[in-house]
């Protein structure tokens, strides 16, 4: 069953069914990397504002495309029904139709594709390759035929992508090169945006298992999802620690000032009982991860 949701859509504008598909609580993952990676370039005296501007834009374009792709390929799959609860589905409920739906998701990635060309000047023909990865993983991750989400290989993507590449990448087209500092910023802006996932999945265990969509969470369990999520936010608070011991101010603390906020969402999830609080909690996750990049970039440019 799988629901087109017509009564759902009435009276909900174009507009607002199309930023709604963009959903706007995963787009800090997209930001956050960049943030960091053109901290520390400004950090070591080598920021390029034009080069910083195509990372955003190429970032946050492959995340809509990811976004609009997921729309499309989960409601032909059947993972997103009647019977799920949280944000609006704009496929689903019948707001916008599947074809418009794949076709905005090519659409976006081509622009995605297009941005990224802007950057191969400043770091050479190989990023094409790695424009092209992103953009055939983020189709991949609910389409083709092994979707990567469907196979409990989405966390693996979002560390990879929005961690690893999305950070290195950014410090790479300003600096020139990669660090050890870029490569270990990368891992708690990584282990943050899986977190957005593993509340998300978290969230639709049980449709998602219906339809066949093995998250990890769905493979390993509820109990095993706290344990990541926990484990995640404990890295993030230790890795400031890591760069004041690598040289670092005392302003390179600073996100460790999110440690009660830490503890209180790793508590919530593990109290959550209904859907409704785990859309809240997905919410204040993507918030998190927000302010920590805000809190880290602060500390590498002070």
């Amino acid at each position: 069953m799988r629901g087109d949701g017509s009564n759902q859509g009435a009276g909900i504008s174009a507009w607002r069914a199309w930023t709604g598909a963009m959903r706007p609580r995963t787009l800090p993952a997209a930001v956050a990397p960049v943030l960091a990676g053109t901290a520390l370039a400004w950090r070591d005296g080598r920021f390029d504002a034009t080069a910083a501007c195509l990372c955003l834009a190429f970032a946050l374009l492959i995340q809509i495309g990811t976004n609009f792709s997921n729309d499309y390929h989960d409601f032909v799959k059947g993972a997103d029904t009647a019977a799920r609860v949280g944000p609006r589905r704009a496929v689903a409920a019948g707001l916008v139709s599947p074809a418009a739906m794949r076709a905005a998701a090519l659409l976006v990635m081509a622009a995605a594709f297009a941005v990224g060309l802007g950057l191969v000047g400043r770091g050479g023909p190989w990023l094409i390759a790695v424009g092209l990865v992103s953009i055939l993983c983020g189709w991949a991750y609910t389409g083709g035929p092994y979707p990567l989400g469907y196979h409990g290989l989405g966390d693996v993507f979002v560390f990879v992508f929005f961690g690893l590449v999305a950070v290195c990448a950014t410090y790479f087209v300003q600096a020139g090169k990669v660090t050890g500092d870029a490569v270990l910023a990368a891992v708690p802006i990584g282990l943050l945006a899986v977190n957005i996932l593993l509340v998300n999945n978290y969230r639709d265990l049980e449709t998602d298992a219906a339809a066949g969509k093995r998250t990890l969470v769905v493979r390993l369990g509820r109990r095993f999802a706290r344990v990541q999520h926990a484990v995640s936010l404990a890295v993030a608070m230790a890795v400031p620690y890591l760069f004041y011991l690598r040289g670092g101010t005392g302003w390179t603390l600073l996100p460790v000032a999110l440690a009660p906020v830490a503890w209180s969402q790793a508590k919530k999830l593990r109290e959550s009982r209904t859907a409704e609080e785990l859309v809240a909690l997905l919410g204040r996750t993507a918030g998190f991860l927000a302010i920590y990049a805000v809190l880290f970039a602060a500390g590498a440019v002070l």
